[in-house]
């Protein structure tokens, strides 16, 4: 530790969804969803293509929600909440995340408590219009595609985000830090089509598909993953 990923890309679309059935999809977890305005919550679906890393190259799709940290949950203003996303306490929940390896499934289970399942990919990362598939025992969780966008200012600067993870009754929390090069964004953007996997019913229950907020492109992402610590 840590864990060092020394190339990966990345597309990703951010969606608003509703507070309390997001609330309950992880209030197993002890952890509270933010609220970025009364009564809405920011879901984000993310594939990442990961080339050069600790754990070897891999396909991965995430399932985050934007949530409070586990140090500040009972709070209920939008403005503390607010605050907490401009100034980076607000925490990061992964709460699904197939990936098409065996290795870093047995890894990110057992390391972090992350909720890895083995899952089938077909992904573009190269072209202009990106595009990505996740599929498990042939039914279709979920296919992505978004627009091109335009280029960010100072993208190449680093984030570090609280990363919760919940697996077998323990919910824990990672330090996760990210350098990520030459990042594209734009408003809307996303093509989602969801499919009959049970996955694609629990985004179905925020009321996905729908306009995204942002789309994201992250041709160069660098990452550091900390040891894990109990909530």
């Amino acid at each position: 530790m840590p864990v060092q990923i020394r190339h990966a890309t990345a597309f990703m679309a951010m969606y608003s969804v509703p507070t309390a059935p997001a609330q309950a999809l992880i209030d197993h977890t002890g952890l509270e969803i933010l609220r970025y305005r009364p009564g809405r919550g920011l879901c984000v679906l993310v594939f990442v293509d990961y080339v050069d890393g600790d754990l070897g190259p891999y396909n991965e799709f995430g399932v985050c929600f934007m949530v409070r940290n586990h140090r500040e949950t009972g709070r209920t203003s939008v403005v503390s909440d607010l605050r907490s996303l401009a100034t980076g306490g607000a925490g990061a929940l992964i709460h699904r995340l197939p990936v098409d390896g065996e290795f870093t499934m047995a890894a990110g289970r057992g390391i972090w408590g992350f909720p890895k399942i083995l899952a089938d990919f077909d992904a573009d990362h190269a072209s202009p219009a990106k595009r990505a598939s996740v599929s498990q025992d042939g039914k279709l969780i979920a296919e992505l595609r978004i627009e091109p966008g335009i280029a960010v200012p100072g993208s190449g600067a680093g984030a570090a985000v609280e990363a919760y993870s919940h697996l077998d009754g323990v919910t824990r929390h990672t330090q996760w830090e990210m350098n990520p090069s030459g990042v594209r964004s734009r408003l809307g953007g996303a093509d989602l089509t969801l499919g009959t996997h049970p996955i694609a019913d629990e985004l179905r229950s925020l009321g996905l598909p729908r306009r995204a907020m942002i789309t994201s492109s992250i041709p160069d992402l660098r990452m550091t993953f900390g040891d894990a610590r109990m909530v």
